[in-house]
């Protein structure tokens, strides 16, 4: 082994005895929150990032073939064009970044968007999705079937008890087994950080995720009780700088959970920017997980424009 690749390794295994300085990470969050954010058309510009970055996603039990479509073209056309037309932006190719849906309505959506020639990725959620707790052949079986129709990103869910017992190499383990499954398809592993008790852990997982081939780690399935919160996601942020300079290679970041504000998208895009720079401030590293985030930042959008809030019938629903 190269002496580099042996210190690499030194760098990584130390995650294995870290111990996160809660005090330190909540002082930061909060600055963070006190910031001020783009007003006037700076905001909208930056909303308008916001959106390009967003899985408009839907996860409910009543999903069928025709809200998936209508989330799709929605996701094609997710700002009204004369909005966008008036803000000298409507050639500008915007969309959201992917649409997100449960396995069993990717090859609806996969559908509704060939129909339209859209190129915007399909992703689907999988690996027993969310409580992770279902046989490991069942969830391999489940992201195999996702991408065979036609899933070109996958969202997968970590065994949470492998974690709160301390069982990080069976599940780096796993998520390799689900890496491989995979294929080509993007992988985003869900950590789902409300339920791993300590930010210790949440490092940690991070840590192993990233280490058996994750392309982004995800905070939450948005069904726990605590979701995307900003104190957790500095610890993952770190995670992912910490790999980056043992390693070189990006990883990609993904909260979602509880985001439902244009204000909120805002806060985000400037914790990324400021804690992993500007080259993570584009879809291929950095989403949003949300199903009505994007409805809030149409409104403020129109706000901008007309100086008038919209009622809710003058914008599409997602």
């Amino acid at each position: 082994m190269k002496s580099s690749q042996l210190l690499a390794l030194i760098h990584l295994l130390v995650f294995l005895v870290l111990r996160v300085n809660t005090q330190a990470v909540l002082k930061r969050a909060q600055s963070i929150q006190g910031q001020k954010l783009p007003k006037k058309q700076w905001q909208s510009a930056w909303l308008l990032k916001a959106v390009t970055c967003i899985d408009l996603t839907t996860l409910s039990g009543d999903d069928t073939p025709s809200n998936v479509h209508r989330l799709c073209m929605k996701a094609i056309q997710p700002v009204r064009h004369d909005l966008l037309r008036k803000m000298d932006m409507h050639d500008k190719g915007i969309s959201t970044a992917a649409v997100c849906v449960y396995p069993s309505r990717v090859a609806d959506a996969v559908r509704s968007l060939k129909a339209a020639n859209s190129s915007i990725p399909v992703a689907s959620v999988a690996t027993g999705f969310p409580a992770g707790q279902t046989p490991l052949e069942s969830r391999l079986q489940e992201v195999r079937s996702a991408v065979n129709d036609g899933a070109t990103e996958i969202d997968i869910v970590i065994n949470r008890m492998l974690a709160l017992t301390g069982q990080w190499e069976a599940m780096f383990n796993e998520i390799r087994l689900f890496r491989e499954a995979c294929g080509d398809a993007h992988m985003k592993t869900i950590l789902a950080v409300g339920e791993l008790e300590t930010l210790s852990n949440v490092y940690k997982a991070s840590m192993v995720a990233m280490m058996a081939g994750s392309d982004f780690i995800k905070t939450s399935t948005g069904k726990e009780a605590v979701n995307a919160t900003y104190p957790v996601a500095i610890v993952m942020l770190r995670a992912i700088r910490d790999y980056f300079l043992c390693t070189g290679h990006k990883v990609g970041f993904k909260p979602a959970g509880g985001i439902r504000t244009a204000q909120e998208s805002l806060v985000w895009l400037t914790l990324i920017k400021e804690e992993l720079g500007s080259e993570w401030l584009h879809p291929h590293l950095f989403r949003l997980g949300a199903s009505s985030l994007l409805a809030d930042i149409e409104r403020q959008i129109y706000h901008e424009v007309t100086g008038q809030y919209a009622a809710l019938h003058e914008l599409p629903m997602a």
